[in-house]
């Protein structure tokens, strides 16, 4: 009776050992990539596929032979606009209202509903017509931070730093996942027109790079899910303290049997 209760004991005490591992499977990213080389179809820039939403930030700087002219049109007279300096250009930067508007000097209110960043450019260049015979314009997004929660290493408000970043880059900027994270089961929240979109992704499928999720959008809130190792204390503190914690209770037990 009593080696049948000692063999319940290490039975049960290697299934929790077991059970409470994390797999290597469940860790890698981008799995059953062949050697060989892939053919994958390649994804549009950032600029092509995010449309303007309301309270985005414009960066747009107009630039004609004329340099009292171009000072002219950037002097930053609308009341939506506030100076910025990006290396040696000044552009002042205006707020996309929530008529999908933002309100340019002397051409007033330019309608940007349904735009990208080529289509507004174009609306703005058109809405100076009357005004400018030669102009060129530079637009850039302003807004362009994101946010990625749950399990990484360093989570919270993040800059994308250039036009478009992988979901990749994203969490590489985050410090990467912990080893309890869910990399197949992770959620990014994303703003559009038509209201908040979830999306459930999975870090370890090879076809994630044709996605609509591979590159981050500005205000992308990323959620990384974690493991119910977690709980248990498996996975990156998993310490030989719990196993003796757990050999000591089994002896222990054991001795109170006997």
């Amino acid at each position: 009776m009593r080696i049948i209760f000692r063999k319940s004991i290490y039975c049960l005490f290697l299934l929790f050992i077991i059970a409470g591992c994390i797999p290597q499977k469940q860790t890698r990213y981008l799995q059953n990539v062949k050697n060989s080389k892939e053919n994958y179809q390649p994804n549009s820039i950032l600029t092509e596929k995010y449309i303007l939403l309301p309270n985005d930030y414009l960066f747009i700087y107009v630039s004609t032979p004329d340099p009292k002219i171009s000072e002219f049109f950037n002097q930053g007279s609308s009341s939506s606009s506030m100076g910025s300096v990006q290396g040696n250009t000044r552009f002042f930067y205006y707020q996309i209202d929530d008529n999908f508007e933002i309100d340019f000097p002397f051409a007033g209110k330019i309608k940007l509903q349904n735009c990208n960043m080529t289509m507004a450019k174009t609306k703005i260049q058109e809405a100076l017509i009357p005004y400018l015979k030669e102009a060129n314009i530079n637009i850039k997004l302003a807004n362009t931070t994101f946010t990625v929660l749950g399990e990484v290493r360093q989570p919270g408000v993040k800059n994308m730093g250039k036009d478009q970043i992988t979901i990749f880059e994203a969490i590489a900027q985050a410090g990467d996942v912990t080893p309890y994270a869910k990399r197949k089961d992770v959620v990014v929240v994303r703003q559009t027109i038509k209201g908040e979109e979830t999306i459930s992704i999975d870090l370890t499928d090879k076809k994630i790079v044709n996605s609509s999720v591979y590159y981050v959008y500005p205000n992308d809130l990323i959620y990384i899910r974690s493991m119910k190792a977690k709980n248990w204390g498996i996975g990156e503190s998993f310490s030989f303290g719990m196993i003796s914690t757990l050999l000591a209770l089994t002896f222990t037990i054991a001795s109170i049997v006997k």
